[in-house]
C-alpha cells in the first residue's frame, strides 16, 4: 500500500497531472483512501472523525452528507496544481475539504 501512497506523493511533488490517466488516478486515489477507512483523523479545529467508503461516496461519521469520489479527485487535483503547498482546507476548493485536508496531510501529500 505504501507504494501507491508514494506514487500519489510523487505526482503531487512533481505537479504531474498531465501524464496521468484521470480514471487510473481516481482509482489509485480511491484504493489508497479505502485502506484508511475507520482510521481516526482530526480536523484543523481538532474534531475527531472517521470515514467509510461505499461505492463512489465517502461517508464521514460527523456529517449526514457524503463526499463524492469526483469531489475527492477534484480536491486532489487542486492539491497537485499547487504542488502540495496548501495553507488550509479552503484552498482545496471543494465540498468536504475540511475532512479531506487532514487526510491528505496525514498521508504526506500536503507540504507544510
Amino acid at each position: 500500500m505504501k507504494k501507491m501512497e508514494e506514487k500519489l506523493k510523487k505526482i503531487v511533488e512533481e505537479q504531474n497531472l498531465e501524464q496521468e490517466n484521470p480514471e487510473e488516478l481516481a482509482l489509485l486515489l480511491w484504493q489508497v483512501l479505502k485502506q484508511y477507512e475507520q482510521v481516526e483523523f482530526q480536523t484543523v479545529k481538532g474534531l475527531a472523525f472517521t470515514y467509510v467508503i461505499k461505492g463512489n461516496e465517502m461517508f464521514i461519521d460527523r456529517k449526514e452528507k457524503s463526499i463524492t469520489k469526483s469531489s475527492v479527485l477534484l480536491a486532489f487535483q487542486n492539491l497537485v496544481k499547487q504542488g502540495g503547498i496548501i495553507s488550509g482546507p479552503k484552498k482545496l476548493g471543494t465540498f468536504g475539504a475540511s475532512y479531506l485536508y487532514p487526510i491528505f496531510m496525514e498521508l504526506g501529500w500536503i507540504v507544510e
